[in-house]
């Protein structure tokens, strides 16, 4: 492994995704300003919108997105910008 070249502030942080509240403990050097008690520790907390274990890949569960909507909502805020 190069010397000097990785982070000396590893620490263990708290993981949390946000869309089904599961939390992980994992070693991290991402600065964060946010702390939570987890296991009756306080650890610095990282906020994640997704995760393995709300990601359709890993679940196998697939999440329906309304495209017809978002494509119809698109035209529509943009239809007077035609030529």
């Amino acid at each position: 492994m190069k010397k000097e070249i990785h982070p000396d502030n590893y620490r263990l942080v708290v993981f949390k995704d946000m869309s089904n509240e599961e939390m992980f403990l994992c070693r991290s050097a991402a600065d964060t300003k946010d702390t939570i008690e987890y296991e009756g520790v306080e650890y610095p907390l990282i906020k994640m919108e997704i995760s393995s274990t709300s990601h359709p890949f890993y679940t196998g569960k697939v999440k329906l997105v309304d495209t017809a909507g978002r494509v119809d909502k698109f035209f529509n805020k943009y239809k007077s910008y035609k030529k």
